[in-house]
């Protein structure tokens, strides 16, 4: 065991595996056990994810003349060596049968019962905890309305917009970003008269502060991987993108009068 564990190519080896686990179960699945806000990794991004480590190890281990011989040679010895013919001949017909049934199951027609229903914008609650902060979000409006200039609060925003929100919303803030594919649902499209118009700024304060792991039953299935942000912004910085978005977006948010005679869908 301890020669393979010093070997570089079993060392790669073990990097990708490790690094697989984390990206497909423990980012997702083991961190909100223990207490730290998470959500699964949709595929695209594991993908994405696990080429950057592959192309790390190989940056790596060539970096280095001796250890890139090293890490080469059980794999020319598997293409030539003449004791290898048994294995070659193993991995000539499972490669492809591999290769053919993940093809498969890509493109089989699923049977399954269909989907429970989602709530597009499930009720929120009376109230939030913000790092250990309680706050009513009943009658809650946006404090940055009352506080500085609006157009340093609208820089602010769109800082944070583009620097945390673009891979996902979009740059046009419709929902399109580069993820945006790999998740279900799609982010939200915020240019839609669905969405901003019909919620109180209150309300996509609690949605940008829990984030995909903070939804209630109602809101589910989710795949998404957008994180409870109050775990990296500040409440001003949540404020202020709100602010960003229906400002970029020309739409007027509901207010507390409204919402008291229809509520949300």
């Amino acid at each position: 065991m301890k020669r393979y564990l010093s070997h570089p190519f079993w060392q790669g080896a073990i990097v990708i595996v490790v690094s697989y686990v984390a990206f497909e179960w423990v980012i997702g699945y083991v961190l909100p056990v223990i207490g730290v806000a998470s959500a699964p990794v949709p595929s695209s991004v594991i993908l994405q994810y696990m080429l950057t480590v592959l192309v790390g190890i190989v940056l790596y281990m060539s970096a280095d003349e001796a250890r890139w011989k090293s890490f080469k040679k059980p794999i020319h010895e598997t293409m030539v060596a003449s004791d290898r013919k048994t294995l070659r001949g193993i991995l000539m017909v499972a490669l492809p049968v591999l290769i053919g049934w993940l093809a498969y199951q890509n493109v089989r027609p699923s049977y399954a019962a269909p989907a429970t229903l989602r709530s597009v914008h499930p009720a929120p609650p009376n109230q939030l905890t913000f790092r250990g902060e309680t706050i009513e979000l009943t009658g809650l409006e946006n404090p940055l309305h009352e506080e500085g200039s609006i157009e340093e609060h609208l820089a602010v925003g769109k800082r944070i917009y583009v620097r945390n929100c673009v891979p996902c919303h979009g740059d046009l803030l419709d929902g399109q970003g580069h993820y945006a594919p790999a998740f279900n649902p799609v982010p939200a499209d915020f240019t839609s008269s669905g969405n901003l118009p019909q919620l109180t700024e209150s309300y996509v304060f609690w949605r940008i502060v829990k984030g995909g792991p903070g939804l209630p039953r109602e809101g589910t299935p989710w795949d998404s991987a957008m994180p409870a942000w109050e775990t990296i912004l500040e409440q001003d910085e949540i404020w202020a993108t709100i602010l960003y978005l229906y400002d970029q977006t020309g739409f007027t948010p509901r207010t507390w009068e409204e919402e008291g005679e229809g509520g949300h869908e």
